[in-house]
């Protein structure tokens, strides 16, 4: 009888603790077993998620939409994709973006041109190093439009250096020290050699003949002592600041013509130039507005 009522005291004593207790808490439970609660779990997730977006290996894209691992992200022993030598280069010291590659002021100092991606169509190369423009530096780059080396060292470029570039429009390199120009492509609309070191002799006598479609051009700041024939198209002529000590009755228009007009000048700057424009009177008849420059 005593060892029955000892078995019945064991097994009611604790159910009665149990139903006299507070109700059992099944989240802490669940969260004593796991470790962390759900809440937690979350927070550790996102923090795991963000961790991987950060160890992600990093990228070049370059204008053909390839893609070229940095050589310090490739696993070990496996393959390092294909890649022309002609375009890693450029996009790793530049701006690559699909058809523009935007080197300005590149450190360390860029001094040629640099290997560009194929169908560049806009150069932006200023502000650099570069001394000499040759015939290889554009010579697979048929799709450029614009080229612009302002700002450079450039004393030489050599004669072939634009030659195939068929549909280039637009060519600035002011601010260089060239001391003559070569071989223009003929479709170009805009030509700057401001602040350069031109003389007359360097300029051939057809250097512009030829641009039929040439509507502005810039040969401002430079050592000129005449003006070079101009094609018809111009419509804004700077040659201000040059060593200009007379002009022509066909500078500008056509001396055996008196009825003769250029409609398409709107802007010559002549200023900064030794010429007195009164004593040529007949060199801006054909013109809609006067030269600007020194009258007297």
């Amino acid at each position: 009888m005593q060892l029955t009522s000892l078995f019945l005291s064991f097994l009611f004593v604790p159910l009665a603790l149990c139903s006299s207790g507070p109700a059992l808490d099944w989240s802490s439970l669940y969260r004593d077993r796991a470790g962390i609660s759900s809440q937690e779990r979350g927070l550790r997730e996102a923090e795991v998620f963000m961790e991987a977006k950060k160890s992600k290996r990093d990228v070049i894209t370059v204008s053909d939409h390839s893609t070229a691992y940095l050589p310090a992200d490739q696993p070990e022993g496996s393959p390092v994709p294909a890649k022309e030598d002609t375009e890693l280069p450029t996009c790793l010291l530049c701006v690559c973006l699909t058809g523009s590659v935007y080197c300005e002021e590149v450190v360390p100092d860029m001094t040629s041109v640099p290997a560009l991606p194929k169908e560049t169509a806009y150069l932006y190369a200023r502000y650099n190093k570069i001394a000499k423009i040759t015939n290889k530096d554009f010579a697979d780059i048929h799709t450029l439009k614009r080229i612009d080396l302002t700002g450079n060292v450039i004393s030489e470029i050599e004669d072939g250096a634009f030659s195939k570039l068929t549909q280039l429009e637009e060519l600035s390199l002011a601010e260089n020290k060239l001391v003559k120009l070569p071989i223009l492509p003929t479709k170009l609309t805009s030509f700057n050699a401001n602040y350069n070191r031109l003389r007359t002799k360097g300029v051939k006598a057809n250097a512009f003949k030829r641009l039929t479609r040439l509507a502005y051009l810039y040969l401002a700041d430079n050592q000129l002592e005449a003006v070079p024939l101009i094609p018809e198209s111009v419509r804004i002529l700077h040659l201000q600041n040059n060593n200009i000590t007379a002009i022509t009755d066909e500078t500008f228009c056509k001396g055996n013509s008196t009825r003769y007009l250029r409609t398409s000048m709107d802007e010559i700057r002549m200023d900064g130039n030794p010429v007195v424009l009164a004593h040529y009177p007949n060199s801006f008849v054909c013109l809609r507005s006067l030269p600007i420059g020194r009258y007297y």
